[in-house]
């Protein structure tokens, strides 16, 4: 039961932190493409009147950038654009036609930075109204609300499976300590027969529940330990389209680690100590 115990310990710990690291990815991916968020206007292209839809346009920008909910304004020019526009062909080894064209076909845009992605219904009201300025408003809502709720699914999802195992654990953790006090049985009557109170003889299983948690996390640790290379390779890979910053995430899992093996261990045992106690 011992065995069961320690084993069963290590399996949900190793789920946890498995879990923990995952979300801790997805986190931070959603969090750097929220950060990259932009609500994209273009702006009417008409020609011989180039000048004076700047004039409006940087006057929108302005207008803009007053509201609450924009954290950056940037006027992007036709030249600009059409800079940008070959700048990605000769990235993806394209070839890039646009010199054979009589004048440039792209828009000039106003991009705007939000400070909360999702407060983004002021701005998109506020452009669609400038209509004689703005020609269409292109949003990016759609990517976040899935990014997030991809996050949310498998935050549920790993949380429902990390609550079955840890009943699991508890149950197993609950029984072997209720076999150790059946088993001292009469040395528990002996010393309540010479006065022992009931909390000096809950001590002893409750470091012993304590133990086996410790244990569990310790050979948890160990197995992440040397799973750390291939594992950090994966999500590497996995997340090398995005700069992530995981900050301390090293010592996050150990703290969860060691903290839930040690509270799962400890309450098994007070509560098996406590049932027997209170007949």
């Amino acid at each position: 039961m011992s065995v069961a115990a320690v084993a069963t310990m290590v399996l949900m710990l190793l789920l946890l932190a498995g879990f923990w690291l995952l979300q801790a990815g997805l986190t931070a991916g959603v969090a750097y493409v929220e950060g990259k968020v932009e609500i994209v206007a273009d702006l009417r292209d008409v020609p011989g009147a180039e000048a004076a839809l700047v004039v409006e346009a940087r006057a929108l920008a302005v207008d803009v950038a007053a509201l609450p909910e924009v954290r950056t304004v940037h006027f992007v020019s036709k030249d600009e654009a059409l800079a940008r526009f070959r700048e990605r062909l000769r990235e993806r080894g394209q070839v890039d036609l646009t010199g054979y064209l009589d004048r440039n076909p792209l828009p000039a845009s106003l991009e705007v930075g939000l400070v909360d992605p999702r407060e983004f219904q002021p701005v998109v009201d506020l452009l669609s109204s400038r209509s004689e300025v703005v020609d269409d408003v292109v949003e990016v809502q759609q990517l976040i609300e899935r990014l997030t709720s991809v996050t949310n699914v498998l935050r549920t999802g790993g949380l429902v499976v990390l609550v079955l195992v840890a009943f699991v654990v508890l149950f197993i953790i609950v029984n072997t300590i209720r076999l150790a006090v059946v088993a001292r049985r009469e040395e528990i009557e002996i010393m309540r027969l010479v006065g022992a109170s009931d909390a000096f003889i809950r001590w002893p299983f409750i470091f012993e529940g304590a133990f086996v948690g410790l244990l569990g996390a310790g050979a948890a640790l160990l197995v992440l330990a040397l799973l750390a290379g291939p594992v950090g390779d994966l999500m590497y890979g996995f997340f090398r389209v995005l700069p992530l910053e995981l900050g301390t995430l090293a010592r996050d899992v150990v703290l969860l680690v060691v903290g839930t093996g040690l509270g799962v261990g400890v309450l098994g045992s007070w509560l098996s100590v406590r049932s027997y106690l209170g007949r």
